[in-house]
């Protein structure tokens, strides 16, 4: 096994750019509406068939990108479509009588 010495200016700059690729690794797991989802995982995530996706792509309720043909959507527009379609819960008053 090789040794290899370092300037205590070169450890800095290591243990530096070490930090800043941690940081970065954690914002990308703070921030999961820029991962992206295939069609499989959509489906899954959503509890839906293929057919019920391919009719809310054509109707354009859920926005989507294309390569080829694999279809990919953005957390962020699985979280919107959810968003927008939430309703609240409402309570009612039962009469005793």
């Amino acid at each position: 096994m090789e040794a290899i010495i370092l300037s205590t200016q070169q450890y800095k700059d290591l243990v530096n750019r070490l930090d800043e690729l941690n940081k970065k690794l954690e914002e990308k797991q703070k921030n999961p509406q820029d991962t992206f989802l295939d069609n499989q995982e959509f489906i899954q995530l959503m509890n839906i068939s293929k057919r019920t996706s391919q009719s809310w792509r054509d109707e354009g309720v859920i926005s989507f990108s294309q390569i080829g043909s694999k279809i990919y959507y953005r957390m962020s527009d699985v979280q919107k479509l959810l968003d927008n379609n939430y309703r609240k819960a409402f309570t009612t008053k039962r009469n005793n009588y």
